[in-house]
Formats: C-alpha cells, sequence, structure tokens
C-alpha cells in the first residue's frame, strides 16, 4: 500500500491557478460557509482546483461537492483518480521510468513525440488516456493545455530533465478528498440544478484577456469571449434566483484601460458586489514588466 500525503493540492500543472488568491477567496466567503453543516460546494470551471482541494481540507464538515469542466481528459483525470488511483499510478510508474531512462534531450524528445501521438491519434481506454494527460501535461513546455481546430493537442516538449510524472503522495491524498466530489463533464449551466439555499459556487471561467501578451483563454477548441462573459452573468443571476451563494473571479481590465469598465457595468446590477484584490500575473511578455496587478472577486453578497 503507497503512503498517504496529508494535504492534497493539483496534480496537474494549468493555466490560471488560483493558489495565490486563496487567501482573499477566504476572506471573501460568504457566512453560510461556516454555519451550514449541510453545505455543497459547486465549482464548475475546476480546472487545477486549488480552491477546491483547500476548501473541502479547510472546512471538512462540508457535506459533499460538486465539479464539472467541458474538457473531457481533465475530468476524466479526476474520475479516474477517485474510482482507481493504483491502477493509474502503476502506469505513470512506467511512463515516469521510461522518462528517466532517456540519457539525453533528444532521447526525452523522441518519447514525449511518442506519447503525444499515442494521446492523439490511438484509441485507448479511459484509465490509460488519463495517464497519457498527466505524462504531457508534466512533460510539455508550462504545463500548458492547448489544442488546434481538430482537437490535437500540439504544445511542444518542455525540456525537463527530472519532473515528477508519477506523484504517489500527492495523487493518493487527491484521491481521498475526491471519495466526497460528484464529478461530471459538461457545460457550467449544467450545474444550476444542484442550487438551492444549501449550496456555495465558486466560478473560475477562463479570464478575460487584459493585453494581447495574455490572450490564451481557451484549453478546449472553442473560445470564451465576452458573449460567454455575459452569459455567465446571466447564470449567476439564476443561482441567486436559486438561492444559492455565489464567488466569481476574472481579470480587471482596468489594470491595462482605466476607461475599460466591462466587468463594472456587466455586474451593476442590485445584488452584486465587486471587489478589486491583488495578484501577481505576467500579463507583459518583458519579465521586468511582470508584477502585483488586480484580479476581480464577484458575488451576490456583502462581505
Amino acid at each position: 500500500m503507497y503512503a498517504t500525503a496529508t494535504k492534497a493540492k493539483p496534480f496537474l500543472k494549468w493555466a490560471g491557478g488560483k493558489g495565490q488568491l486563496i487567501s482573499s477567496i477566504h476572506t471573501a466567503l460568504p457566512g453560510i460557509v461556516c454555519s451550514n453543516s449541510d453545505l455543497i460546494y459547486v465549482e464548475p470551471f475546476i480546472g487545477s482546483g486549488a480552491v477546491m482541494f483547500w476548501f473541502l481540507q479547510q472546512f471538512p464538515s462540508v457535506k459533499s461537492a460538486v465539479i464539472s469542466d467541458v474538457n473531457t481528459d481533465l475530468i476524466n483525470a479526476y474520475a479516474v483518480i477517485k474510482a482507481e488511483p493504483e491502477n493509474l499510478l502503476k502506469i505513470l510508474s512506467g511512463f515516469h521510468e521510461a522518462y528517466y531512462a532517456c540519457r539525453s534531450n533528444e532521447q526525452r524528445l523522441s518519447l514525449y513525440l511518442e506519447k503525444r501521438d499515442a494521446y492523439n491519434f490511438t484509441p485507448m481506454d479511459t484509465l490509460v488516456r488519463t495517464a497519457h494527460f498527466i505524462f504531457l501535461n508534466k512533460t510539455c513546455f508550462n504545463g500548458l493545455y492547448r489544442v488546434n481546430s481538430q482537437n490535437v493537442f500540439n504544445v511542444p516538449f518542455g525540456r525537463y530533465i527530472k519532473p515528477n510524472i508519477c506523484d504517489t503522495r500527492k495523487i493518493l491524498a487527491v484521491h481521498k478528498v475526491l471519495r466526497k466530489v460528484t464529478v461530471f463533464q459538461g457545460d457550467y449551466a449544467q450545474t444550476l440544478a444542484y442550487a438551492d439555499g444549501n449550496c456555495f459556487y465558486y466560478l473560475d471561467p477562463p479570464y478575460k484577456p487584459i493585453s494581447k501578451t495574455a490572450s490564451f483563454n481557451a484549453y478546449a477548441n472553442s473560445v470564451f469571449d465576452d458573449t460567454e462573459q455575459i452569459r455567465l452573468r446571466d447564470f449567476c443571476n439564476d443561482l441567486t434566483g436559486a438561492d444559492a451563494k455565489w464567488l466569481l473571479s476574472n481579470s480587471d481590465p482596468k489594470n491595462i484601460d482605466p476607461e475599460d469598465n466591462f466587468f463594472d457595468e456587466l455586474f451593476s446590477q442590485e445584488n452584486m458586489y465587486i471587489d478589486r484584490v491583488r495578484a501577481k500575473r505576467a500579463i507583459n511578455s518583458v519579465p521586468s514588466k511582470r508584477g502585483e496587478i488586480f484580479e476581480l472577486l464577484v458575488s451576490n453578497y456583502e462581505k
């Protein structure tokens, strides 16, 4: 039997991870989180799950949780870790050994391309595909997930010498947390079925790009544009109508253009509240010009 870690943390690298916002999110939580033992935590747009893992361990009395995403392979990875972590670890261990047996960057690149081609073009069951998905995440450039219009994963090799491809303790810790989590693939609007007065939703959609060098907001073969941001606002209204509490994070366009009022106008309705919180994001291609910026936390309750 494998040893288990004490804390569950994201098992994937993922663009837009919210680890650094957790302190601000904690401060912004509604009173229902601490006072309702029947609370259900719901997180569409699950991504790497940093907030979900923190939340369920910070508040262990939470009754249950629901996570979803449109990215099928991402959701399947959560489902596999929940259902059969040991079987996944056996495959990942073999991938890890094969990678570490490579003696040159050329050999590592060859193995990476072999696994990427298999992932893209070879039929495989969900367990094996999840192992390939995690392998590519750990060895591709910056842990990006990007597909082209043909839904082919095309991220280049990351040139890492010792990536942690088979993180046994982390996978088992994640498995432990996921035992109370319902996992499903689909559009965030489907989670409305869970909304009631016992629910708290955290919504972390693909961010609205705030600069030409920070415009990646698609990890499926579709783009989350302004029309989608408006649709999400309407969904938030539906949640409020169902008596659920919600907190949403997004970029602040005012970092680049102080006159850009897109979100201020979008969330200008009664019972919608905007807070600007500090974060560190790389919104410039020049490293010396990267630094602290503001992000938005929007809710349907006053803090």
